[in-house]
Parts: C-alpha cells; sequence; structure tokens
C-alpha cells in the first residue's frame, strides 16, 4: 500500500522496510515527491500522541513507537496513506490560517463553526482517497479505532492526524463505502463563501462598532445621545458674573461660555472638566457667555424624573448637553491621554467624621452659605470633589473621590478662602466675615470631615476641541 502510494506521488519506498524500522523503534524516511520535494521524515516518540504530520515548510511525521505492534502491515500502510494525503493536501497550513483566523475574530461563533466543519472535511478527503487506492474498509476502519484505542491524548490543532470529526459516523460512512460526493466546483465556490463571510462578517461588524464608539466620543453622531425636547441659546449682554448651570425639575437653565459647557458636558459625575483637561477652540469660547434654556423632554419628567437620584438625572443632563454642543455649536472633538498633577481625595487616618444619610438622596445636594461654606444634606461624594476642583486653593487641578463612600453623607465644612486669607479676612458686602485666622480648606477637610487631599500625578482623559462656530440665536 505504502508503495503503490509513493508511486502515485511520483516517489518510491519500501513498506516492509519502513515497518520493520517503525516497528523496532527507530525513526525512517517516507520517500514521496508527489507535492512534495523532499521524502517524509519520520520521528518516533514514546508519548502516547497519535500519528501525525507536523510542521508546513518541513513536514515530519510523528510515529509513537507503542502503536506499531499494535498493527498489521495493511492496517500500518493505511495510517502512513492517510498521513501522507494531509501533506499532499497542505492540511496543516490550512488549520494554520484558520488559527489566526480565530485568535482575531474569537468573538463570533460562525468562525468557531467553520474550524469544526474544516477538521470534517479534511478527515473525509483523507479518507476518500486512502479507501480509493484500494485499502479495504474494514482493515481501514480497524486501523483507525486502534490508533484511537491506543491514544489517550488528542492531536494538537496545528497537526493532521488519524483521528478528528465524528468518529462513529466516520466508521459508518467507511465501512459502508458511503463516500462523500466530489469536490465539484460549485462546493469549492461555495466553501469558499463561507469562508469569506466567516472573515468579512466580523469585520464589518468589529467595524460598524469602532465607528459608533467614535462618534459617540466626538459626537459626530449625536442620534446616540439622548437630547433636550426644545433650547434656547442667546448671546448674554449683561456682563453679570456668570451663574453657572442649574437643573430645576425638567428645565435647564445656564448663564455660560462655550468653553465652561463642554466642561461640564464632558466632566465626570458632577465635576466638570479641569483647565488642564480641556484645551484647543478659539478665545469667544473662553470669553463670550451665552444664556441658555432647555426643556427635558415631557415623556422623560412624567416618566418618573422626580424620583431619580439627582446624580443620575445630571448624568443624563450632560449627555444632553453633548447633543446640545454638537447639533448647535457643531462641536468636534477628541480626547487624548495626558499625565497630570491632580488631588485624590482620601479617608484620613481616623477615617470620616460625618453621618451616611440616604433618606431623600433625591433632595440630595451641597449648598454654598457664602465664601468657604457648605451644608451637605444627603450628599454623596461625587458632588463635594466637584466643588473642591473649583476652589482657589486647588489651582484648577482635578480632584478625584479615593475615599471608597459609596452612600449620601450630611456634614457642614467651614474654611477661610484662600483670597480672603490674603486679603486679612474681608470678604464681600453682606458676607459673613470668616476671619483670617481661620483654618485652611485642607485643615479644614481633615478636622471637620476626617477627609485629606493628597497632590498626585495620574494618567486623565482630556478633551481637545477640533472644530466649533458660534450658534444662531434662537
Amino acid at each position: 500500500m505504502v508503495h503503490a502510494l509513493a508511486s502515485d506521488f511520483g516517489g518510491h519506498t519500501r513498506s516492509g522496510a519502513l515497518a520493520r524500522r517503525t516497528r523496532s523503534g527507530s525513526a525512517g524516511r517516507l520517500e514521496s515527491t508527489g507535492g512534495m520535494r523532499n521524502g517524509i521524515e519520520i520521528l518516533v516518540s514514546s508519548a502516547s500522541l497519535e500519528p501525525g504530520i507536523f510542521g508546513i515548510v518541513r513536514p515530519v511525521l510523528l510515529w509513537p513507537e507503542g502503536i506499531s505492534p499494535r498493527l498489521d502491515d495493511a492496517q500500518l500502510d493505511a495510517i502512513l496513506a492517510h498521513e501522507l494525503w494531509h501533506v499532499r493536501r497542505r492540511d496543516n497550513l490550512a488549520a494554520a490560517m484558520h488559527m489566526v483566523v480565530e485568535a482575531i475574530f474569537w468573538f463570533y461563533p460562525l468562525v468557531w463553526w467553520m474550524g469544526t466543519r474544516l477538521i470534517e472535511e479534511r478527515e473525509r478527503a483523507c479518507d476518500e482517497e486512502v479507501l480509493q487506492m484500494g485499502s479495504q474498509p474494514q482493515v481501514y476502519a480497524e486501523s483507525i479505532l486502534k490508533t484511537c484505542e491506543f491514544c489517550v491524548e488528542s492531536p494538537l490543532t496545528c497537526v493532521s492526524g488519524i483521528s478528528g470529526s465524528d468518529l462513529k459516523e466516520r466508521i459508518a460512512r467507511i465501512m459502508t463505502h458511503r463516500l462523500a460526493e466530489k469536490f465539484t466546483f460549485g462546493r469549492k465556490a461555495l466553501l469558499g463563501a463561507a469562508a469569506a463571510a466567516a472573515i468579512a462578517i466580523p469585520l464589518a461588524l468589529g467595524m460598524i462598532g469602532a465607528s459608533q464608539v467614535r462618534a459617540q466620543k466626538t459626537q459626530e453622531n449625536d442620534a446616540a445621545l439622548p437630547s433636550f425636547e426644545v433650547a434656547s441659546i442667546k448671546l448674554d449682554k449683561s456682563r453679570i458674573p456668570l451663574g453657572g448651570a442649574h437643573l430645576f425639575g425638567g428645565t435647564f437653565n445656564a448663564t455660560i461660555t462655550a468653553r465652561g459647557l463642554i466642561a461640564m458636558a464632558y466632566g465626570r459625575n458632577f465635576s466638570p472638566l479641569s483647565i488642564d483637561q480641556l484645551s484647543g477652540g478659539p478665545d469667544w469660547t473662553k470669553s463670550e457667555a451665552f444664556d441658555i434654556d432647555a426643556k427635558v423632554e415631557d415623556s422623560l419628567v412624567e416618566g418618573g424624573w422626580k424620583n431619580i437620584p439627582f446624580d443620575r438625572k445630571w448624568g443624563q443632563v450632560r449627555l444632553m448637553a453633548q447633543s446640545l454642543l454638537a447639533d448647535r455649536f457643531k462641536l468636534q472633538v477628541h480626547h487624548e491621554a495626558k499625565e497630570l498633577p491632580v488631588y485624590v481625595l482620601v479617608l484620613a487616618k481616623n477615617g470620616p467624621k460625618f453621618t451616611e444619610n440616604n433618606s431623600h438622596p433625591e433632595l440630595g445636594g451641597i449648598s454654598a452659605r457664602g465664601p468657604g461654606k457648605l451644608d451637605a444634606a444627603s450628599s454623596p461624594m461625587s458632588i463635594l470633589t466637584s466643588i473642591l476642583s473649583f476652589q482657589p486653593e486647588i489651582g484648577g487641578r482635578t480632584v478625584v473621590d479615593k475615599t471608597g463612600l459609596q452612600g449620601n453623607y450630611t456634614f457642614t465644612l467651614q474654611w477661610t478662602p484662600e483670597n480672603l486669607a490674603a486679603n486679612g479676612g474681608q470678604s464681600a458686602p453682606g458676607a459673613t466675615s470668616l476671619g483670617s485666622s481661620g483654618p485652611s480648606l485642607f485643615e479644614a477637610l481633615q478636622d471637620q470631615l476626617g477627609l485629606k487631599l493628597e497632590l498626585t500625578k495620574a494618567p486623565v482623559d482630556t478633551v481637545v476641541i477640533d472644530y466649533i462656530e458660534q450658534p444662531s440665536e434662537n
């Protein structure tokens, strides 16, 4: 059988000598030239792996020495013929290529289904060739069963062996002469189309998913974001100090610069972007303020908006503000990670000195009772870090919450602001004077709340303005 197979490939070998060398445990060479320039080396192994072809450029046959006494000459020839056909068909190259596809598109089920089908078709094709070259079905089936009985380990994915596919169905097919249909041009085209689809479909889905992520980050696709039902934007001509941004029920009001609105919309929780986190854009984004009056959609307000915790409401408003910037200001941005100095808010040595209060989180927040005084009622730490980010002592840096406190808390914080301490404790007319001898912000946080601010450096997500234009008034 091996002699006939080698002759068909255009080479020659001596089956008896090969069988004797294999049985004696020494390595040999199976000579063949059809589709292969050199003979196939036989490497004998003491392991219980099944016989298999290893390698692509210079394939070798791995042969377990313990299996030779279990096979007669006809069975040995059938197994060797099967392995030679794996080499001629370059099955290891096809398996390696599919492994690369599986590694890239591991998340796509069709790719794994294709891998199973490739193994089945690979074994079916080799079975057909062995039987067509004269091997008796019963002899060939027994050789496969004896090999599977001997081997206790499955072959590697990159090794073309004798087992594989559904063994029961495969033996039945061999014994009943139910060979597969010839691999016609139509079947090749169908298999090629399936393979192309297995690669093209996940690639297309990945590109679509990536474009959606980019759209959400750059706001080129504002349909992916919630938006205000109506919004009015007018240039502020009062020249009074900016009033910031406020949410009352379902109404959003702000007297704010374009840069301030971007910082609010792209901030995190209640913390807007710091000075270091926002760059680019023309000068008017810093100097010209706008009066913005916007309304949340009635169906959202009527659907339980009042009962939603304020931090979740504010998160929705930030996304609506991003839609507003993309629609009315034609804003385009991109994100960059930068190493920046930040303050982290952490617990002091003896822990927090305030109480948790989760009774009415929808009414929670922090109120400023004049310069250097904050009253918190059922407020999360995110609101405190947001307010701290705007204090002169922080220097425009980001304040990050690292306290690990997840609830809502009630407390009072009072300190002497930096600008008042430098001015002898004198505040604006009508405001309570705190005196220049009061605690600093850093001291008050530690003594009154059991918290402290630590300056460090960390990777920070920053926003760069690529394009923006002044909105038309309405």
